[in-house]
């Protein structure tokens, strides 16, 4: 997988001082489609194969709250189809948000009309990416691989968007905790379609060796006093310092 330069590029850091805090998104954006109510799926769901000015209000919208992240995990960016009005969103927001790296992986294609993909914003160069398919009963969902800094001591970042079936999630589970352990320093994230409650992910975690945060990040759309409605969108890691990946 090619990993790409963007066009515009920012040399200034976003983290602590000391370098030793890495700030991290993992958002399901959905296509540019915003979601604030269960009824929203229904009234909404044509807006996922037909283009509509709503979407560029969105990315348009999104883009000053990606300046404070050093990487920024994407799921279910559209990759340059009709319901984009042929805009590959990754692209445009890296380039909006002054990301100096990007990378995508392809994973669903609908013709001319969809083309969802998982994507990487990075302030940091990306050396390379690989492109994980995730088994399941349905093809179509897929884990990104980027990798920063140093081959063997540096950083892995993977992006998953997990099935909304708990056998299929059983099943890629598996794959990630795979994919985790060949890897000294990894982040994972993305779009879980489950809690953190779930028994496939508690076994997961205890696994893979990875931690969550000190904190349950917020996850939307839900709310404000209830669970998240499409998913909790995480990030788990095993990590030190992020001094070395300045």
């Amino acid at each position: 997988m090619k990993t790409t330069p963007a066009s515009a590029s920012r040399s200034g850091t976003s983290g602590d001082s000391d370098g030793a805090r890495l700030r991290i998104l993992s958002f399901n954006i959905q296509a540019g489609n915003a979601t604030h109510r269960y009824r929203d799926y229904i009234t909404n769901s044509w807006k996922h194969v037909w283009p509509d000015s709503g979407k560029q209000r969105n990315l348009d919208a999104l883009v000053p709250h990606l300046d404070g992240f050093d990487l920024v995990g994407l799921q279910e960016a559209d990759g340059g189809s009709l319901r984009s009005g042929f805009l590959n969103q990754a692209r445009y927001l890296a380039e909006s948000a002054r990301f100096p790296y990007w990378t995508q992986q392809r994973n669903r294609k609908v013709g001319p009309i969809a083309h969802s993909t998982n994507c990487l914003l990075s302030r940091f160069h990306i050396g390379d990416a690989e492109d994980h398919p995730l088994p399941g009963r349905i093809p179509g969902r897929g884990a990104l691989l980027a990798r920063i800094g140093d081959p063997k001591h540096g950083l892995a970042v993977i992006i998953a968007h997990l099935s909304l079936g708990p056998t299929s999630r059983g099943k890629q589970w598996d794959f990630l905790n795979e994919l985790a352990a060949d890897h000294r320093h990894v982040i994972l994230m993305g779009d879980f379609n489950c809690l953190p409650e779930d028994r496939g992910f508690r076994q997961f975690m205890e696994r893979s060796s990875l931690r969550l945060p000190t904190h349950r990040p917020p996850s939307l759309p839900g709310d404000r006093d209830g669970p998240s409605i499409t998913c909790w969108s995480a990030t788990a890691s095993r990590l030190s310092s992020a001094r070395r990946w300045r």
